[in-house]
């Protein structure tokens, strides 16, 4: 038996042969218990003892990168025991089949363990994520989506070099001094996506609006859904999906109608220049008394805007509270502009021929509009 374990097979005894594949075979069959206890430690670093749902997410995010990483690094450890076999000293277009092995090894290892490094960032942006939505400031939700990608972006680019530096023996020091000069080529050639990356960051640190905000921009409405690295989507108010460059929202003027503090509502009511003065004052008044005893208005002006010419033109300009939801606000409009209608009849005030009801600028029942004009 110990003459069989001493026998050499390409270069290597049997006994090398049968251990390499023994630490192989007893990795394989203990993994899964090897990755979830290498897991729970290093989760030991990231959660308090007592926290079990942090554990949990830990485990479902990281077991499986760390059972890859490991797998490929316990089969490289095994292998690098036996010597090359040099009946398998070939070559393929001037690269040996031991160099190319070395390389696909080397991939292997770097990729398994960039892939463990993004979930780690990604169990850690879950956990600033948790943090950062018990504050009122919905800014830090999206600044953690914003560095979790990027993060992740350089992670990949770190493994790329080392992909070069390892697997095909680039000199990275040089590589970058190449790149350098390479980069400013592309630096002109890419140079309205790099515009976007930094308008990017200026939209996090200056914070013109935040995700979840009600925005104009432009010809587009809607509700910010994510801010990217290169844009910024925003679901309009007709549901649709739309993608704006992160340069177009910083340098064109951003309508954040989330932040307005009331709703605007003004209606320009237009009489025939045959009406009764006393009947105009008296108008006016009413409309003065029926907005004092509505609740959610907090001021209003009425007055007489223009007279002559064409019309009479009385402006009814009032501001509504916060409190009031979309059905509510359109509600009351609707309750004005009836009264409006109601006390003008009243009062055998009419109409001026041809008077057109325009509505401006009014978004969505879901969105909040920041200025409604009738």
């Amino acid at each position: 038996m110990e003459d069989l374990l001493q026998s050499v097979w390409l270069d290597n005894t049997v006994g090398s042969y049968l251990i390499s594949l023994g630490l192989i075979l007893f990795f394989w069959l203990f993994r899964h218990l090897a990755s979830r206890l290498t897991a729970l430690l290093v989760a030991r670093f990231f959660t308090h003892k007592n926290d079990k749902e942090r554990k949990h997410l830990f485990r479902s995010l990281v077991a499986e990168p760390i059972e890859r990483f490991l797998t490929i690094l316990v089969i490289i450890l095994a292998l690098d025991r036996l010597h090359y076999p040099e009946a398998f000293e070939v070559s393929f277009f001037h690269i040996s089949l031991r160099r190319s092995i070395e390389s696909i090894a080397a991939i292997a290892l770097i990729i398994s363990f960039i892939w463990l490094c993004n979930r780690i960032i990604r169990y850690a942006a879950e956990l600033l994520k948790e943090k950062a939505g018990e504050t009122p400031d919905r800014s830090d939700d999206q600044l953690v989506v914003f560095f979790r990608d990027f993060l992740k972006v350089i992670s990949w680019i770190t493994g790329l070099l080392l992909i070069l530096k390892f697997a095909f023996g680039y000199n990275v020091s040089n590589l970058l001094t190449s790149l350098s000069i390479v980069g400013a080529a592309l630096a002109l050639a890419f140079r309205e996506s790099l515009e976007n990356l930094i308008a990017s960051f200026i939209i996090f640190f200056d914070k013109p609006f935040t995700t979840g905000d009600v925005v104009k921009v432009e010809s587009v409405t809607g509700t910010v859904d994510k801010i990217g690295l290169r844009s910024t989507r925003i679901r309009t108010t007709d549901k649709t999906y739309t993608t704006v460059p992160n340069k177009k929202m910083v340098d064109n003027i951003v309508d954040n109608q989330s932040l307005r503090s009331e709703r605007n509502v003004l209606n320009k009511v237009e009489f025939d220049t045959s009406a009764d003065i006393v009947a105009l004052e008296a108008f006016i008044s009413d409309i003065d008394n029926m907005l004092t005893q509505l609740e959610h208005v907090n001021d209003w002006h009425v007055f007489l805007a223009d007279a002559g010419g064409q019309a009479s033109v009385v402006q009814v300009e009032y501001f509504v509270s916060m409190q009031l939801n979309a059905k509510q606000f359109f509600k009351l409009r609707q309750q004005v502009n009836i009264d409006i209608l109601r006390l003008g009849q009243q009062h055998g005030l009419k109409f001026a021929s041809g008077q057109e009801i325009r509505i401006l600028n009014e978004s969505a029942p879901e969105t909040k509009p920041t200025r409604d004009i009738v």
